[in-house]
């Protein structure tokens, strides 16, 4: 059977990729400033900061961070937080040249080059997020951000096999991080074990808090295996009427593709 990634688009594989990865995402590297208990200066003004961007304020939280940066020029926290805010405004060439500028400033902290593999991956220059995510796992084996962004990179590449191995190894330590899961069960849709992905992804697309990827990954297993039904019922808690009939036909369009390219393959009789 061929590869399912060969039969997705890359914006729509980056996207559900993604969607469950940290790595990509949501992380915070800046634990100073939340630590910190001033109540004015230029501390008060990156906890605000902090709480701007995680609420999605971005450009509040670029003006609270440039505030600090005027004070204290060579806060690496103020210089990553504005890296991130700028990132999550979608200015991916100005977040890259700020992440470098904070690596330059602290290259052992690890914030700055998880930024810099974050816009690697989501400019899709993904030999430079591989390069950048290895190095990351090497040097912070207990990362889970760092996992989840190099398994994300070895899917987008094809290497699935590879992306579950670090999916796995992660969660041996990280148990509870539901992206690792989330994009594990999808790796393993991936790779053509829609059943396996399923398998995964049932341990957590029913938890309260599980992330809404979650529940369309296993949407997706359910669809490859001609559970149509299950599919739509899963689909249905997050995404109106429209989006899901939307998602559903995308789903048979891959299963019709995924069998017609298997029915092609050269050994295809001799199974029969």
């Amino acid at each position: 059977m061929k590869n399912i990634i060969a039969l997705i688009t890359a914006c729509s594989l980056a996207a559900m990729l993604l969607a469950g990865c940290a790595g990509a995402g949501s992380f915070n590297p800046r634990p100073l400033s939340q630590q910190n208990n001033a109540g004015v200066g230029p501390m008060s003004d990156l906890r605000l900061a902090d709480s701007a961007l995680a609420s999605g304020s971005t450009e509040l939280a670029s003006n609270l961070y440039e505030k600090a940066l005027k004070a204290e020029p060579n806060s690496i926290e103020a210089q990553l937080g504005l890296a991130d805010s700028t990132y999550q405004s979608g200015d991916l060439e100005h977040a890259r040249v700020l992440y470098a500028r904070a690596a330059s400033a602290a290259p052992a902290n690890p914030g700055p080059q998880l930024g810099l593999a974050r816009v690697a991956l989501r400019q899709r220059r993904l030999d430079d997020a591989a390069a950048l995510y290895h190095t990351l796992v090497t040097e912070h084996p207990d990362s889970a951000v760092a996992a989840e962004g190099l398994g994300t990179v070895l899917d987008l590449q094809g290497h699935h096999d590879e992306a579950q191995t670090i999916y796995r190894a992660a969660l041996h330590v990280h148990p509870e991080a539901q992206g690792l899961t989330t994009n594990l069960g999808l790796s393993l849709i991936l790779a053509n074990k829609p059943r396996e992905g399923a398998n995964v992804l049932l341990d957590i697309a029913g938890l309260a808090n599980a992330p809404p990827q979650a529940r369309q990954n296993l949407a997706l297993a359910y669809a490859l295996l001609g559970n149509t039904n299950a599919a739509k019922q899963i689909l249905q808690a997050d995404l109106p009427p429209a989006s899901v009939e939307d998602n559903l036909r995308f789903y048979q369009l891959l299963r019709t593709k995924l069998a017609a390219s298997d029915a092609r393959l050269p050994d295809a009789q001799s199974r029969k």
